[in-house]
């Protein structure tokens, strides 16, 4: 089953039952990133501050949806703060995404008048994926785990006074103190550097799936996944942005669901979040604000590969 609706996610989220969810995989648009033409559309508030009371707003609301026992997995990029003199000679705020991109607020917003927020200076790394992290956990979230999505193939910078940035983080947020995570389902090859399949500390504290709490041999040869994924960014033709690569996708639904599952992501962009969830078995509901892009994702999803699964 697959459900693309078009909208803007704060009211859809509000038209869903509580608890229907089991895992949220997603990626919300970045801050300062782009203008999609939509107005209430999120990323582009005057501050870092409001675009994280509004992604507290959003996420509150996938809380509610979620079952007792649910997920969030969520791919933020950070951005950088510079001023640079427009065309007009006034200062207009420059904000680089974590994805190598990085786009001048005032050409999309001509009709504003961007400054540097307060707090920040010229060149500062903002940290907006920990502020959000933060906020989440402060609104009752339990911030579980931070993963780094290690990019091989990252985008080229035109900076000299510090590394080019080569990473983003994915955060593994749980609704309850007890969820699911089938660490089984994601297990890594082991390197022989550890004592077992779970290490020296055991099994996690989520609650794993139920195969995962019989005994296992003291080494079948994998061992728990590890914080650091490398995954290469991968492009999508029809796109106009950057994706979540599929194999960035695949271990958050596979470890934060199981088949039957239905998977939400309130930002479904091309949808890949969609193509992946269908492809292992479950069934996936998505939000996206942009029309063209719901028609987009809604195409990719219900494509021929997936004619037996819809």
């Amino acid at each position: 089953m697959i459900d693309i609706r078009k909208g803007d996610c704060r009211e859809l989220l509000r038209e869903m039952p509580a608890g229907s969810v089991r895992c949220c995989v997603t990626s919300p648009p970045y801050w300062g990133l782009r203008d999609y033409g939509h107005a209430g559309q999120l990323g582009l508030e005057r501050t870092p501050e409001e675009y994280v009371a509004r992604m507290v707003e959003v996420f509150r609301e996938v809380r509610r949806v979620l079952a007792d026992d649910g997920t969030l997995w969520c791919n933020l990029g950070d951005s950088y703060s510079a001023t640079t003199k427009g065309s007009g000679g006034q200062n207009s705020t420059t904000i680089g995404n974590g994805r190598g991109q990085s786009t001048n607020a005032g050409s999309f917003h001509a009709e504003r008048s961007w400054s540097i927020p307060p707090g920040l200076k010229p060149k500062d790394l903002i940290g907006i994926p920990w502020r959000v992290a933060f906020a989440l956990q402060a609104d009752g979230w339990y911030l579980r785990s931070e993963i780094i999505w290690a990019k091989p193939n990252p985008m080229p910078e035109s900076v000299t006074d510090r590394p080019t940035k080569a990473h983003e983080q994915v955060f593994l947020l749980a609704k309850s103190q007890r969820y699911y995570y089938d660490a089984a389902a994601i297990a890594e090859p082991s390197t022989g550097l550890t004592g077992g399949r779970f290490g020296a500390g055991g099994p996690e504290v989520g609650r794993l799936r139920q195969d995962a709490a019989r005994p296992r041999p003291a080494d079948d040869g994998t061992r728990n996944r590890r914080t650091v994924w490398t995954v290469p960014t991968q492009p999508f033709s029809g796109a106009h942005f950057a994706v979540m690569p599929e194999a960035l996708v695949e271990p958050c639904v596979l470890a934060g669901s199981a088949r039957g599952d239905l998977v939400l992501d309130p930002f479904a962009g091309s949808g890949t979040v969609g193509v992946v969830a269908l492809r292992h078995g479950r069934r996936f509901i998505g939000c996206e604000l942009n029309a063209e892009y719901a028609r987009m994702a809604q195409r990719r999803i219900s494509g021929p590969l997936f004619a037996d699964v819809n």
